[in-house]
């Protein structure tokens, strides 16, 4: 059945973005109504912040909205638009990680520290998204795409323009990663 609901919902998708190219202003609307939750979602697995996650996903919006009427294939709608949203999430944690950096050359007594790590050690989801977070970004993409997202290998491929072969080598070292990263970290009783 699932199937069946994935190709409907692809289908409502593939002809909004048709009404949208041919002029219907109100299709854009429902498309972020449909995806909007979905793209947020996921730029917060991508940046670990939700203001990041807000950032990057109307950014994304923009870049929707102003390119969609080139895609050549609105089959492709959602890849496409997890392809945005994956680059605006990359662009997003290098400028951040360059701040960061350039804050980590501050004086002590100028930097805040932070005490919510320790307070959400414990936690399995901190501990699920610290394994995540390990993984060497071109796998973490592969991996949030796939079992978060649940894309499929080809869509994933078209995402992070890499051939499907590339996908299948990156989601398989991202789970022998992530089967040493949990037997490593996690309680054996978890």
């Amino acid at each position: 059945m699932r199937g069946m609901e994935r190709d409907a919902s692809s289908l409502v998708d593939e002809l909004l973005v048709m009404r949208y190219q041919d002029g219907d202003a109100d299709a854009a609307g429902a498309l972020v109504d449909r995806w909007h939750d979905r793209l947020w979602a996921y730029a917060s697995r991508m940046t670990g912040q939700p203001d990041g996650a807000n950032d990057v996903v109307q950014e994304s919006w923009l870049a929707i909205v102003r390119g969609i009427r080139k895609l050549t294939d609105p089959a492709r709608f959602r890849s496409w638009a997890y392809r945005i949203v994956t680059h605006k999430s990359a662009d997003w944690v290098r400028k951040r990680s360059r701040d960061r950096d350039r804050h980590d050359a501050m004086p002590a007594d100028v930097t805040d520290a932070s005490a919510s790590n320790a307070e959400n050690a414990g936690d399995l989801k901190h501990d699920i998204r610290s394994a995540m977070d390990a993984l060497p970004d071109d796998q973490r993409v592969a991996a949030t795409l796939y079992y978060l997202e649940s894309l499929s290998v080809r869509e994933i491929a078209h995402v992070t323009n890499v051939p499907p072969g590339t996908v299948k080598s990156r989601l398989h070292a991202a789970r022998e990663a992530l089967g040493r990263w949990i037997a490593t970290h996690m309680p054996a009783d978890t």
